[in-house]
């Protein structure tokens, strides 16, 4: 058992709730001393501090003693594999078990719940309406990935990779405006939180668009679309998951066994393996047509709160509220910087309470960040165009990269003005300086 662990894991919580010893140790009735000891690791609470502790921390109780008895706690990421018909996803699969556990990841698969149903006789065409069998789907894909992910907890094993064969929001495409309204309402939930409760989408792109002469409905019983339908289809898939804060959109550019090879790349990527790089490139655009913006299908406006955290010298703490219509989730980022356009960046997923409570470890030097920020996929690209309050003639286009020298490829109605990526001062820390 290593003593450290509990110890680190509290400094860490008190740090983040902006805490010094003397104050935890006051909330807690407890010495100085007490809380220092329990932080080097030289002693350890009981387990009735146990409770308090969780209870100030909006943490479990059980996390709490696994950290103290040293027990292992599973590392989980959830992702989406989506894409049109016929786009590999199948393929893809087979590919991203190999690549990953060598990587030292258990690799767990949530099977395409259309597929299981329609081959079972449950489809659009026997249920009543394709509504309700919309909402047996949804039901469905939501319990099996909560299935997966409470045995995930349960393994003996350091990183856990849940990779779900497309995902709620891929329903979202097969329906019309008020069947995803009252599928939503059967679920009780939102659509944010249907999206954004994976940590990344990837979307290969159909065989249809791009590579024609390998589309094929052969391979799967439950697959009836023509080529032309299979590339609408496929359109209506990105635009479902566009808003997603990790969407990424593979295409038929090259070869299949590169488009294998770009996926396990975007995927590494997104893991940190071997090393969480984020590659971005920033542009200074003139002040974008926001109706024009709204008005595209493959385009989501976010609302986004930022705010910086105290930090060291050589890092950048913020957390982030993020949604729109009354409906938000949450996160913390920090970033190292490596070069111009590569940085070390970690991003955990907040509840509310954690991030209330982080809010009060605010940087006061620093006012908040408020944007509206429109999502858009174009030539099969993920643009994040940032509009802030404060400028009316002009915005920040930003786009995140696998390869920092890819080409980009801008919609016609977005005028660039210049490349900031290495421009300090369109940075949202500086931005955000009083």
């Amino acid at each position: 058992m290593n003593d450290y662990t509990f110890g680190n894991y509290l400094y860490a919580l008190r740090s983040r709730a902006g805490l010094s010893q003397s104050e935890l140790a006051a909330e807690l009735g407890v010495t100085n001393k007490a809380v220092s000891k329990w932080e080097v690791g030289r002693a350890k609470p009981g387990v009735e501090m146990i409770r308090k502790l969780a209870a100030l921390f909006q943490v479990s109780v059980d996390e709490l003693l696994k950290k103290r008895t040293g027990e292992h706690e599973v590392e989980i990421t959830k992702i989406v594999i989506t894409g049109g018909p016929c786009a590999g996803k199948s393929t893809a699969m087979s590919w991203v078990q190999n690549a990953f556990t060598q990587m030292g990841y258990t690799v767990l698969f949530v099977p395409e719940t259309a597929t299981e149903l329609i081959t079972g006789g449950v489809a659009p065409w026997t249920c009543g309406t394709n509504g309700d069998y919309q909402k047996c789907q949804l039901q469905l894909q939501l319990a099996k990935e909560r299935v997966f992910e409470q045995a995930a907890k349960t393994m003996d094993t350091a990183k856990v990779l849940i990779v779900c064969d497309r995902g709620a929001l891929d329903n979202k495409a097969y329906m019309d405006t008020l069947e995803f309204a009252q599928a939503l309402e059967f679920l009780g939930t939102n659509e944010i939180t249907l999206r954004d409760n994976y940590d990344a989408v990837f979307h290969l792109v159909t065989a249809a668009k791009g590579a024609e002469a390998f589309y094929t409905t052969a391979n799967n019983a439950a697959r009836t679309e023509t080529a032309e339908e299979a590339a609408a289809l496929d359109d209506k898939l990105i635009a479902a998951w566009t808003g997603h804060p990790h969407l990424r959109v593979i295409d038929n550019a090259s070869g299949f066994e590169d488009k294998m090879k770009r996926l396990i790349a975007e995927i590494s990527s997104f893991l940190g393996e071997p090393e969480p790089f984020e590659i971005e490139r920033k542009f200074l655009i003139e002040y974008p047509d926001v109706k024009w913006l709204a008005s595209m299908p493959n385009c989501r406006r976010v609302e986004i709160i930022q705010t910086y955290l105290k930090s060291a010298p050589e890092e950048e703490v913020r957390i982030r509220q993020r949604g729109s219509d009354g409906h938000y989730v949450y996160f913390q980022t920090t970033k190292r910087r490596v070069s111009d356009v590569k940085r070390i960046e970690i991003e955990r997923r907040l509840s509310e309470s954690e991030y209330l409570r982080l809010l009060m470890n605010a940087d006061t030097s620093r006012r908040q960040i408020r944007k509206d920020r429109y999502c858009l996929t174009y030539e099969n690209q993920y643009f994040e165009i940032d509009v802030y309050p404060f400028w009316d003639d002009r915005a920040i286009a930003e786009i995140e990269l696998s390869d920092e020298h890819a080409e980009i490829r801008f919609p016609k109605q977005i005028k660039v003005i210049k490349e900031v990526t290495d421009d300090d001062a369109y940075k949202n820390a500086s931005l955000a300086k009083k």
